[in-house]
């Protein structure tokens, strides 16, 4: 019999040992990057357990009447193990959740799932339990990836910038010093979206200090000017560019490539894809045509981050 319960705090130690050895959970399942922004949300992630066990963990927040599969992360759903849970577990799961929400005042859920690239193990079992409970697609967003294995090359104007920035001396590398990239990129997104970063400069420094391993940045320079640059959230299986920007003269030198060359094929060649992120807008309705072409040229190929729609 599975019955759900929301998280709490005393569940802290729980929640991580369980999202740590999950299938299709990342390091952004951990409460401490869930809640470095908990002012921002009011927490709801749900607990399923089979008696004293737990056997899944939906990270979430409610606004009203609605739970949302966590807007403070770019994608959750229904974290669950490798071993002893299979598609029938799943969908006791949604029977379960779809009896408890209501209790609480809960009739509409919005659901982001774990895209497949980040699974460790096959992990789209919530999709089908989705589709038995009715559930409509309701955004659909196109990221660009590179299985980096089987990586094809970059095009010709790709190699061509290459060769550019190598013979302009431009260099790539490592560093922890965030503020005067984060001055790039936020010039960047004031200028051409009218917007800031997600994370502020002491969120992104807090959350690379949590998690050095996995949140990593990378600059591009000719000399002593930044030119550019990204930074890297590195799960078990992919590296994910998470913010990509370069200066006008960092454009103009056509800096990306080289950059890109150098983390999908030598910093991270041991991963199993690159993830250049996605290129879209209101939902998946718009799409950035250039920026599609720009990282198709480097090789990487269309997969999809979906969001569903279930009422209780």
């Amino acid at each position: 019999m599975i019955t759900i319960s929301i998280y709490s705090p005393a569940q802290h130690e729980q929640w991580n040992h369980f999202t740590n050895e999950a299938k299709n959970s990342t390091f952004m399942h951990q409460r401490e990057y869930m809640d470095y922004h908990s002012s921002r949300f009011t927490d709801c992630s749900l607990i399923a357990h089979d008696g004293n066990r737990i056997v899944a963990v939906l990270p979430a927040n409610r606004v009203d009447s609605t739970l949302y599969s966590h807007q403070g992360l770019t994608y959750g759903g229904w974290l669950c193990p490798t071993l002893h849970f299979d598609i029938t577990n799943m969908l006791e799961v949604f029977d379960a959740m779809a009896e408890f929400l209501p209790t609480i005042g809960i009739h509409t859920l919005i659901y982001k799932p774990v895209p497949h690239i980040y699974h460790r193990y096959p992990a789209e079992e919530d999709i089908y339990a989705i589709f038995r409970h009715d559930g409509a697609l309701v955004g659909s967003n196109i990221s660009t990836v590179v299985p980096i294995k089987d990586a094809i090359r970059f095009n010709e104007n790709s190699r061509r910038a290459m060769r550019l920035a190598i013979k302009e001396g431009i260099t790539v590398s490592e560093t922890e010093d965030y503020a005067p990239y984060w001055g790039v990129l936020t010039d960047l997104l004031n200028t051409r979206y009218g917007t800031d970063p997600v994370h502020s400069l002491s969120e992104i420094t807090l959350l690379h200090s949590l998690f050095p391993l996995n949140i990593r940045l990378f600059t591009v320079y000719s000399g002593d000017t930044l030119l550019g640059g990204t930074v890297i959230y590195h799960t078990r299986m992919v590296a994910h560019a998470q913010y990509i920007a370069t200066t006008q003269q960092g454009r103009d030198m056509k800096t990306l490539p080289l950059l890109f060359h150098h983390l999908i094929h030598d910093v991270f060649r041991e991963s199993r894809y690159f993830d250049f992120g996605t290129s879209n807008g209101d939902g998946g309705h718009f799409l950035n045509e250039g920026l599609v072409m720009q990282k198709t040229g480097m090789g990487g190929r269309g997969i999809v981050y979906n969001t569903y729609k279930l009422t209780f």
